[in-house]
């Protein structure tokens, strides 16, 4: 699937299939403004797990792709985006596995070159974060990226809390030890990974919380 150029800001012409006769153009609309407003967000997640740009742009449009294909039931969601993050998650979880799979037989380790616009904190902490076990990259990444709460994550990864809390607490500290590699000034104490996190990656200091509870719901298998 080819990702949206810059030309495009809404959803591109495979997402939405031209309007016919009888086609509900208010529903298209909420689909088109939930694209808008998530798909960087959500590209930007994917993309800090794993590690290339372009890979993760693929899969958030294949997962908004499926919510459209599925939108009379997607769009009834309390938060519809937490349906596509989803999707977004375990089709990453699935292209990260293949990937491992595919190195071993291929012998490849070196990481796709940086896009020359990303800043060094950003392609270091992209790098480090690479050597991070997936779960615990995960975890980092939904919780400093995407704001989410332990409760949450845990909901979303089938996890007990306490194990969450234990990715996140070895995760940091990892992370920290991995950009002292990286960059060995100025020190990189654990307790600031998660401004570092959402700075190296979003430029921001903070993802705010969308408003409203976190919808419970499952991926449509239909």
């Amino acid at each position: 699937m080819v990702a949206a150029g810059p030309e495009q800001r809404g959803p591109n012409r495979a997402l939405v299939p031209p309007k016919c006769a009888g086609a509900d153009v208010r529903t298209e609309a909420e689909f088109t403004d939930l694209y808008e407003k998530h798909f960087s967000e959500l590209a930007a997640q994917v993309c800090a797990y794993l590690g290339d740009a372009t890979e993760a742009q693929d899969l958030v449009q294949e997962a908004f792709l499926r919510a459209w294909q599925r939108w009379d039931r997607v769009g009834g969601y309390e938060e519809p985006v937490a349906w596509v993050r989803r999707v977004a998650w375990n089709l990453a979880t699935s292209r990260h596995r293949r990937n491992q799979v595919a190195r071993k037989f291929l012998q490849k380790s070196s990481a796709p070159e940086p896009a020359p616009a990303a800043s060094p904190d950003h392609v270091a902490l992209v790098a480090a974060l690479k050597q991070v076990p997936a779960k615990r990259r995960q975890a980092l990444v939904m919780h400093y990226m995407a704001d989410m709460t332990i409760a949450a994550i845990a909901k979303e990864t089938g996890a007990r809390e306490g194990t969450v809390k234990s990715w996140l607490h070895r995760g940091r500290k990892e992370l920290a030890a991995l950009m002292r590699e990286e960059t060995p000034a100025p020190p990189h104490d654990p307790d600031t990974m998660p401004i570092r996190i959402r700075r190296g990656i979003t430029g921001a200091a903070k993802v705010p919380r969308p408003a409203g509870r976190r919808a419970s719901v499952r991926e449509d298998r239909s």
